[in-house]
């Protein structure tokens, strides 16, 4: 009721909640395939595990133009090449046009794996926050591409790259968040799952994460993949590599510590099996990351390791966001099978028919 209530103050909120209903009855009318029902839980959460795999994927497909050089394989944008939305020969080497045309075009898929996820929530009518949700996505796929577009036509300034990750750091969280919230159903009720003080540290270990995140994209700024060969050491940021290094390598530690404080009062709590699970995840993949990175500070960041060192802030990134979403849970309601009375009912009407 409470957050029914602060929902109904906020007129932004009230327009997104218009946008939903309007997008439902839309979709009720004209929706594919006819007639129109509400998905099961496990299919919505399958859209959204699968919209996760892909807000990871793209991060990991984006490392790759940054270490082959490939970041001005298409020099302009929204057009790969002035007067061309597709390569042209001759206007870069075939290889960076091919790596970085393919990095683009892979956000088509994102999109569909957004309008797919999001299509099931309108669809079975679920919670707002489910709504806001798998919505913020949709937004920041538009903000991501266009963000990627002014990177390009600043020459892949080592902010403007920045800026381009730290996003999709952001969105794989809140998918990760999103595949949690799916299998609640919504005529429960919120309860806490962790006490107080591990709720903080939970939240202290996500906002660490986050510092690791920003500290981490620095030490790429300093670092010697700049995005493509043109790119002069004097456009990059002029910090000592081993001390950006050093830096990003503290707040792990502080990240990696504040973890394991809190999987000893898990543990020390008997709390939920899936807390201890997410938990155990998120220190490995802590401890992966801090190996690589060891590795990269003692061979000089070579090409190879840069690609896995993404796709391991992508996946600690996830599995510190599944943590985060299990300080809380919708329990108690009967919506098992499509998260919403009405869907449940529908579904049941359909097989009785």
């Amino acid at each position: 009721m409470k957050e029914r209530a602060a929902e109904e103050s906020n007129p932004f909120v009230r327009a997104l909640l218009k946008l939903y209903a309007f997008a439902h009855a839309a979709d009720r009318r004209f929706g594919f395939p006819r007639p129109v029902t509400a998905p099961t839980i496990r299919r919505q959460r399958l859209f959204a595990i699968i919209l996760l795999a892909c807000q990871t994927g793209i991060t990991f497909t984006g490392s790759l133009v940054r270490v082959t050089g490939s970041g001005l394989g298409c020099d302009t944008w929204p057009q790969c090449h002035p007067g061309s939305l597709f390569p042209v020969a001759g206007s870069a080497p075939w290889v960076h046009q091919l790596i970085e045309f393919g990095n683009r075009t892979l956000t088509f898929v994102l999109i569909i794996a957004v309008l797919l996820c999001f299509i099931a929530v309108v669809r079975a009518a679920r919670r707002s926050a489910i709504l806001h949700l798998a919505f913020a996505q949709g937004i920041g796929i538009i903000v991501q591409a266009v963000w990627g577009g002014i990177t390009v036509h600043m020459d892949l300034m080592w902010w403007t790259v920045a800026l381009h990750f730290l996003p999709s750091m952001l969105l794989v969280f809140l998918a990760a968040k999103l595949v949690v919230r799916i299998g609640e159903p919504d005529d429960g009720e919120m309860q806490p799952l962790m006490p107080r003080p591990l709720r903080i540290l939970t939240d202290g270990s996500a906002l660490s994460l986050a510092i690791v995140l920003i500290t981490g994209t620095l030490v790429t700024g300093a670092g010697p993949h700049a995005g493509d060969e043109a790119i002069l050491p004097e456009h990059r940021l002029q910090v000592p590599l081993i001390d950006m290094a050093h830096i990003h390598a503290g707040f792990m530690y502080l990240y990696l510590g504040l973890t394991v404080g809190l999987l000893a009062g898990v543990f020390a709590l008997n709390l939920e099996h899936r807390i201890k699970t997410a938990s155990y995840w998120v220190i490995a993949a802590i401890i992966l990351q801090a190996i690589v990175g060891i590795m990269q500070y003692w061979l000089g960041v070579p090409r190879w390791s840069v690609p896995i060192h993404v796709i391991g802030s992508g996946l600690t990134t996830a599995a510190t966001g599944f943590l985060w979403a299990l300080k809380y849970r919708y329990s108690g309601g009967n919506a098992s099978l499509t998260g919403t009375t009405a869907g449940d009912c529908q579904r049941q009407e359909t097989v009785d028919a």
